[in-house]
């Protein structure tokens, strides 16, 4: 919805010119697309006080008689139709569309190959296509571009873009090109936006999967000849089987992470052995021991004196360098505690809370400071 913002705010824009105009119903229209568009209180407000503009303008084209100042009579209303109509043959109409996008309308029309279409590289890369179609399509949509042949021109766009973006479809199409030869008689009555190869979607589908429906689209899709509607039973077909094939293969995919890491935990737990010693007391390591230069305890099992068959002191100076690494930690952690509580004390003066974290005891830090003295 974001995205369509700036075309709201264009819409209230030009229904705020025709309110200037008197152009009520035209204003009625625009305020009702910005509605559509991207929802604003503004245009609420524009569409009531439209509204009342409308049931406040009284009926000139009453079937009363009023006479001029010859006295003779004429129909009420008729010199302001007869003035409009002069003033709309006169006055040339304006245009709805501008030349660059006629130009760029006709570009596409011209062109006979997606790539060309798309204004991308055959080796352009998925973000590089969606990038192309995301600018084109916005261009091309026919509520937004007037121009004679802007509803073909975003088929095509369209088309080009379900084609490449599908590697089965692309690889056919860059292998055989356009089937021009098929459609050769076809191609001299209609314009024939999809060259031979169409994609599974049409382009107004496409177009609300990218931007969600943003222009109101119920004349942009129609049916592409009298052989569409088996084109599409087929293709529906097809899809559902090879939906279904697609979705056991997704499922064994996403659940095949997870049955490796059940896999590798149960190697882990037979191929893994059990550590030499704890650093606190469990029921496995119950038999408590000291290191012989800083006297650390820890825990070994009930059968470490027969089965070790290691370098103690490689195991005794594990123990103290984990113990150490702990401590060191568990330090850092009371004088972060113990440095905040002394900032609130003195960002809000408190006394008491000052006092209470100058008493603060540090063990960790104690003893750390005593095996190093």
């Amino acid at each position: 919805m974001e995205g369509n913002r700036d075309e709201s705010e264009k819409c209230i824009s030009i229904a705020q010119k025709c309110i200037n105009a008197g152009a009520y119903e035209k204003a009625l229209k625009f305020l009702n697309k910005a509605e559509r568009l991207y929802p604003t209180q503004k245009a609420k407000d524009l569409l009531d006080h439209v509204k009342k503009l409308n049931e406040s303008t009284p009926d000139d084209t009453g079937g009363g008689a009023e006479k001029n100042d010859d006295g003779v009579c004429h129909r009420k209303g008729s010199h302001s139709r007869e003035a409009t109509d002069s003033k709309q043959t006169s006055e040339p109409k304006e245009k709805d569309y501008t030349e660059e996008q006629l130009t760029a309308v006709k570009r596409i029309k011209k062109c006979k190959d997606y790539y060309e279409i798309l204004c991308v590289e055959k080796d352009a890369s998925e973000a590089d296509l969606k990038k192309a179609y995301r600018k084109l399509a916005l261009q091309m949509h026919p509520d937004k571009n007037k121009a004679p042949g802007a509803t073909e021109a975003f088929k095509a766009v369209g088309n080009a873009f379900a084609v490449i973006n599908d590697p089965a479809k692309r690889k056919k199409y860059d292998m055989f090109g356009p089937e021009e030869e098929q459609r050769s008689t076809r191609s001299q009555r209609e314009y024939d936006y999809s060259h031979g190869f169409e994609g599974d979607i049409s382009p107004e589908e496409l177009f609300n999967m990218f931007f969600g429906g943003g222009f109101p689209s119920g004349s942009v899709y129609q049916r592409r000849g009298r052989h569409s509607h088996s084109r599409q039973h087929y293709r529906f077909t097809s899809r559902e089987s090879q939906s279904s094939n697609d979705g056991s293969a997704t499922l064994l995919l996403q659940l095949a992470p997870i049955l490796l890491l059940v896999i590798l935990s149960l190697l882990s737990s037979f191929f893994v052995s059990d550590p030499v010693f704890s650093l606190n007391r469990t029921d496995k390591y119950s038999a408590q021991r000291k290191t012989q230069h800083l006297h650390i305890p820890y825990y070994v099992k009930q059968d470490f004196t027969s089965n070790f068959a290691g370098d103690l002191r490689r195991i005794e100076r594990q123990v103290e360098e984990e113990f150490i690494s702990n401590l060191r930690q568990n330090c850092w952690r009371e004088r972060s505690y113990k440095e905040n509580m002394l900032w609130r004390a003195r960002n809000y003066a408190d006394a008491k809370l000052y006092e209470r974290a100058q008493n603060m005891e540090t063990p960790s830090c104690d003893q750390l400071q005593k095996i190093y003295s």
